[in-house]
C-alpha cells in the first residue's frame, strides 16, 4: 500500500487557500506576527527574489522580534515603576565624582547577574530615584525580573503577609526576582517587627540576587531606621558587600533641571 503522507512534499495551493492555511496554523501555534506579516513579507521576498528558506527565516525572525518586544514591555509593566525614567534623560555631569563609564557599565546589568548590590546615597532631589528607576528599567528591558517598591510599602506588605500566614510565599516571590529596587530606605523609622521582616528579604537575596536601594541617610544614620544597632549593622554589611555605591550629593537635581528648562521656581 502506498503512503498518502505529504510530509516533506509541497502541495499545490492557491494563494487564498495558502493564506487561510497560514491563518489557521498560526492560531493553533500562537504565531500572531507570522499571521499578520506572512503576506507582506512574502510579497517583499518575491520582489527581492529571496529563496523559500530566506522567506521562512524572515517571518520567523519577525515573530521572535515581536515576542521580544512584548516581553520587554511586560517586564517593565511587572516592575511597577511609579513613573517612566531612562538613563538617557539623566545628566551625569551633575555627579562630578561619578566616573563617566559607571552608568553605562551598570546599565549593562553584569552586576545583577553577579548578584551585587547597588546603593544610591544622597539628599532628596539629587537624582537617586531617577537612577534607581532608570537602571531598573534597563534591567527589565533586557528580560530580567524586576520589582520597584518603597521601603514602607514593602514592610507593610510583609507585615500583612505575616498576619495572614503567607510570609514564606511573599519572601519567596521577592527572592526570585533578578533585581529588587528598594526606594526611600531611611526615610521612616521602622518598628522592630517591620525591620526584622525587611531583614529577611535582604538576607534571602544576599550574594545571590541584587538589591538596588536609594537612601537619603548615610550608613552611619541607618540605626535610626532599624533602631536595633546590631540589625542596622547587619543590613549595612549585606548591602555594601561587593556593592556599587553612588553618592548623588546634596545639590538638588530636580531644581537644577527645572532652572535649566527656564521654569520659574518658588523661593
Amino acid at each position: 500500500m502506498s503512503s498518502t503522507s505529504t510530509t516533506g512534499a509541497a502541495r499545490a495551493m492557491t494563494d487564498p487557500a495558502a493564506e487561510a492555511a497560514i491563518h489557521a496554523a498560526c492560531r493553533v501555534l500562537s504565531l500572531p506576527t507570522v499571521r499578520d506579516q506572512a503576506a507582506p513579507i512574502a510579497d517583499a521576498s518575491a520582489k527581492q527574489r529571496l529563496s523559500h528558506k530566506a522567506f521562512l527565516a524572515e517571518v520567523l525572525t519577525a515573530e521572535c522580534d515581536e515576542r521580544d518586544a512584548r516581553r520587554r514591555i511586560r517586564r517593565v509593566n511587572e516592575a511597577k515603576f511609579p513613573r517612566t525614567k531612562h538613563l538617557a534623560d539623566f545628566d551625569p555631569t551633575r555627579l562630578p565624582d561619578l566616573p563617566p563609564p559607571t552608568l553605562a557599565h551598570l546599565a549593562g546589568g553584569a552586576w545583577i547577574d553577579a548578584g551585587e548590590p547597588l546603593v544610591l546615597l544622597g539628599d532628596s532631589g539629587t537624582g537617586k530615584t531617577h537612577l534607581l528607576i532608570a537602571l531598573g528599567t534597563a534591567a527589565a528591558e533586557q528580560g530580567r525580573r524586576v520589582r520597584y517598591v518603597t521601603t514602607a510599602t514593602l514592610v507593610n506588605e510583609l507585615v500583612e503577609a505575616a498576619d495572614d500566614k503567607q510570609l514564606s510565599r511573599v519572601i519567596g516571590r521577592y527572592a526570585r526576582l533578578d533585581l529588587l529596587c528598594l526606594d526611600e530606605l531611611g526615610y521612616l523609622t521602622l518598628d522592630p517587627r517591620g525591620a526584622e521582616l525587611l531583614f529577611q528579604i535582604i538576607t534571602a537575596r544576599e550574594e545571590r540576587a541584587s538589591i538596588a536601594c536609594a537612601s537619603n541617610a548615610p550608613f552611619s544614620e541607618w540605626g535610626a531606621t532599624f533602631t536595633d544597632p546590631r540589625l542596622a549593622a547587619a543590613v549595612v554589611d549585606r548591602l555594601t558587600f561587593n556593592a556599587h555605591i553612588i553618592q548623588t550629593g546634596t545639590t538638588s537635581y530636580r531644581l537644577h533641571t527645572t532652572r535649566k528648562k527656564g521654569k520659574p521656581t518658588n523661593h
